[in-house]
């Protein structure tokens, strides 16, 4: 390699660490999310510090939410339902976005594609408790304000007017995000 590649690979990278600082392998992601699933909480974390903790409901027994290390990549605005090939699903009838008895509500961020997401739900007493078939769900605006988070720390901020648009239209929007959110569920 000449001269002048190592010149501008050498200034490149302590660009790099200039404006993103060192990174420890034993320092945690600067923005995660930790599903505890013994306590049903979702706790958002910025380093160390705990921004935010939300009541959550987890799998049932039957339907357990998986544990692991995992990455939030995409998040669907409006999602529409379609009852899974499931026993529990029989005689469960599709809902399109902005239904009041969508189960997802307004929004829902896979952490397992495709079958384990968090999401908003209508069951807001049971949050707290195991109550669902392996997803995390949390109160719908909850979920919002979550998701809003993971778009702008996953490097798709969006502005007010933009939610403002979704909602109003009640379309359905897939986000892909540039950065994926580390997520973690621990038991």
């Amino acid at each position: 390699m000449d001269a002048f590649r190592v010149l501008i690979i050498t200034a490149f990278t302590s660009s790099l660490f200039f404006l993103s600082g060192p990174v420890s392998a034993n320092e945690p992601p600067p923005f995660r999310l930790q599903v505890d699933i013994s306590d049903n909480k979702l706790n958002v974390y910025s380093g160390q510090d705990v921004l935010m903790t939300y009541d959550i409901s987890v799998g049932k027994d039957k339907h357990p939410t998986p544990t692991g290390d995992f990455t939030i990549r995409k998040i669907i605005w409006n999602p529409g339902w379609v009852p899974p090939p499931e026993k529990w699903a029989k005689g469960k009838k599709p809902k399109q976005p902005g239904d009041p008895d969508n189960p997802m509500k307004v929004v829902k961020m896979f952490f397992v594609e495709p079958d384990y997401y968090i999401h908003g739900t209508g069951d807001t007493d049971a949050l707290g408790q195991p109550a669902s078939h392996g997803c995390v769900r949390m109160d719908p605006q909850e979920a919002r304000e979550l998701a809003q988070q993971v778009m702008e720390h996953g490097g798709r901020p969006q502005p007010d007017p933009w939610y403002r648009r979704i909602f109003r239209s009640r379309k359905t929007t897939v986000v892909h995000l540039s950065q994926p959110v580390p997520m973690a569920v621990v038991e």
